[in-house]
């Protein structure tokens, strides 16, 4: 069943975001949202010296870390968190039962449970377990994205499955117990007293149409997550513990269900696994927000993060913090406003760019080119070409004649860069190419249609076209030429031009065929028929 999609940041679209995947699509926001505003940008491997007195975790490939400089200071992020964030709040962050006691100690309302090391073994676990009421969460100490995270689980024989299959089957002899809190889940995106954002995460789901049965739902639902930047990487993939759960609730995958009846498959509300999330900025209580604010404070060092809360009633308590949380839920929401935690995050490390508003930012850099030096180990840091600074005029011109030339493209893209213009040409069929530039100074793109056929070496031009172009642009000027089989680069880039000219020609033929709409419904049409039908006869006589 179709989704009414969330309304995304305007500076932030599926094709400037579309190789930015998981968690380098949260470094990526961040670092774009400064580098916008005059930062000076830089990508490292994790080799750099400069993040040995960071603590950075996972595998970590590149596009993950990176800092950002202006004129008085340098700050260095691993994915959303920053360098204000100290080592001890991360530690403690990592470590779920670490967390719960010194909430505890503040007074920040959290279930009830205890942790229990790799030492412990499962039979004190499990009579630890029978001192608290039913039903139970089973979760390892320092895992992420909900991975071996077991909840409402009913009964001691329940718990002692759980036991065996997170501590040996999964491998996390770490884990906390706690008691199951029913409610709605939320994550709230907090920096010092402010909350930025929070979002309702719900776990994942289809809406019977009673026609389609539960299984062609799933495929129904992915196929609208595949349209959102963030969620088509997160599709609800058809797994053993979907089976379990759509069973346990008497249905099958055959089953289908009545139209409206919502059908949740699983209990995990992770966006990973397949949830929902939901804005909920603007309606989410003062005193739940609060309650997360308290939970960001008692952390000593924990500045600014992701704090998951769960609401019963008028009742809230907290289940996690996330020092270095990810965002791409909250800035591509399945419903409601996406939120501007980025902008909020280089506000709060640079203070001297607040107010610089980039929502019509349509300038980008191309992650895969800046990132390859890292990728392939030819380098350990790079640093990104400066972003113009101000409004962006842009042009598209479509240029016939004896164009086609690699010596006509390279003398367009010197023109071009002489006069600080972005942008790329490109062959396109025949003798036509296409070029497209853009810049701050409208004069001088203005002035680029004139040079177009002043090419001191005879390329003809009998022709150009001009229209205005919205679509985001990359910094620099590339020649857009065949692409080479063999290198996946440049396959790629051909890959992602052919898809912005589908895009650009489906919006062509978009407009002429709601054109055409517009005249055959208009009066004038109408009226005139029956001149046309006469015209019509006369011809045929």
């Amino acid at each position: 069943m179709k989704e009414k999609q969330g309304i995304s940041l305007p500076q932030l679209t599926n094709e400037i975001v579309k190789n930015a995947r998981k968690t380098r699509l949260d470094a990526f926001a961040v670092a774009l949202e400064g580098w916008r505003r005059g930062l000076k940008l830089k990508w490292y491997t994790k080799d750099s010296e400069h993040f040995d007195d960071m603590v950075i975790f996972g595998v970590n490939p590149p596009g993950r870390l990176f800092s950002l400089s202006s004129e008085k200071r340098t700050h260095y992020f691993f994915r959303t968190r920053g360098d204000k964030v100290t080592n001890e709040a991360v530690d403690i962050g990592s470590e779920k039962d670490d967390t719960k006691e010194w909430m505890k100690k503040a007074g920040v309302p959290i279930p009830q449970g205890t942790g229990f090391t790799e030492d412990a073994t499962d039979e004190e676990i499990i009579n630890y377990a029978k001192s608290l009421d039913f039903p139970l969460v089973l979760k390892p100490t320092n895992a992420s994205l909900g991975n071996g995270v077991v909840t409402n689980i009913q009964n001691e024989e329940e718990f002692i499955k759980v036991v065996y299959y997170v501590r040996d089957e999964l491998g996390y002899g770490e884990v906390v117990v706690e008691q199951h809190v029913q409610g709605e889940e939320y994550r709230v995106y907090v920096i010092e007293d402010q909350v930025v954002a929070a979002y309702n995460r719900v776990p994942a789901n289809i809406i019977g149409d009673g026609t389609h049965n539960i299984e062609e739902l799933i495929e129904l639902k992915n196929h609208e997550r595949k349209k959102n930047a963030r969620l088509n990487s997160c599709l609800i993939e058809m797994d053993k513990e979907i089976q379990e759960f759509i069973e346990s609730t008497g249905y099958r995958l055959d089953s289908i269900p009545e139209k409206g009846e919502k059908i949740f498959l699983r209990q995990k509300t992770n966006i990973s696994s397949g949830g929902d999330p939901i804005d909920v900025t603007d309606s989410m209580p003062e005193h739940y927000k609060n309650v997360a604010i308290n939970a960001l404070k008692a952390v000593p060092g924990l500045y600014h993060g992701g704090v998951d809360i769960i609401v019963n009633g008028n009742k809230a308590v907290v289940i996690e913090l996330n020092p270095t949380a990810q965002i791409g839920g909250i800035l591509f929401p399945l419903k409601g406003k996406a939120r501007n935690i980025p902008g909020a995050i280089i506000d709060y490390y640079f203070p001297e760019t607040k107010g610089m508003d980039t929502s019509d930012s349509q300038i980008y850099f191309d992650l895969l080119d800046v990132l390859e030096p890292l990728e392939n180990r030819s380098a350990l840091e790079v640093e990104v070409t400066p972003a113009p600074i101000g409004h962006l005029h842009a042009k598209r011109f479509v240029v016939t004649g004896n164009v086609q030339r690699y010596s006509y493209h390279r003398w367009l893209k010197k023109q071009a860069m002489d006069r600080h213009l972005h942008g790329y040409v490109k062959n396109m069929v025949f003798d036509e190419i296409e070029i497209v530039v853009a810049g701050t100074s409208k004069a001088n793109v203005a002035e680029f249609r004139k040079i177009i056929n002043q090419y001191p070496q005879g390329s003809k031009v009998t022709n150009i076209e001009e229209e205005n172009y919205d679509e985001p642009v990359m910094v620099g000027f590339e020649i857009e030429e065949t692409f080479n089989v063999t290198s996946a680069k440049s396959v790629q880039h051909a890959m992602r031009k052919m898809e912005k000219d589908l895009n650009h020609m489906t919006k062509q033929k978009n407009r002429t065929e709601k054109d055409n709409r517009q005249i055959l419904e208009s009066t004038s049409w109408k009226v005139t028929e029956p001149l046309r039908k006469m015209g019509a006869l006369v011809k045929k006589k």
